[in-house]
């Protein structure tokens, strides 16, 4: 038997798009000395909206959009990572992840609170 509902179902996309942005600033970091390597990102809450959408489509899948950040500061190999930048967004990933975990139990316990009072 499968629980799911449309909130898990979104929540479970927010959980994917967290992991998404930590491995992309995981990549970012680890080609912090890669002469040119130019900073990818990507914009949580257009692509959590598109998310949604998706999912009040019937759509399952999302491909995440990515683009080059600009206004970052090149280094004289053109490599323009920073990791001060990249820390930051690391942990904003790992506190959406977090919190998406925990709201996925929380929706979980309640459809099972609902079949187990039925």
């Amino acid at each position: 038997m499968r629980i799911a509902t449309e909130m898990s179902d979104e929540i479970a996309r927010y959980i994917d798009l967290a992991s998404d942005q930590a491995k992309l600033t995981a990549a970012n970091m680890a080609n912090v000395d890669t002469p040119g390597y130019q900073t990818v990102g990507m914009n949580f809450g257009a692509e959590m909206q598109q998310a949604i959408d998706d999912v009040d489509r019937g759509r399952k899948s999302h491909k995440v959009h990515l683009f080059d950040v600009d206004g970052l500061v090149a280094r004289p190999d053109g490599n323009n990572v920073s990791i001060d930048r990249e820390g930051l967004d690391l942990a904003e990933a790992q506190l959406r992840y977090n919190t998406g975990v925990s709201l996925l139990h929380t929706e979980y316990q309640r459809e099972m609170d609902a079949i187990h009072a039925s």
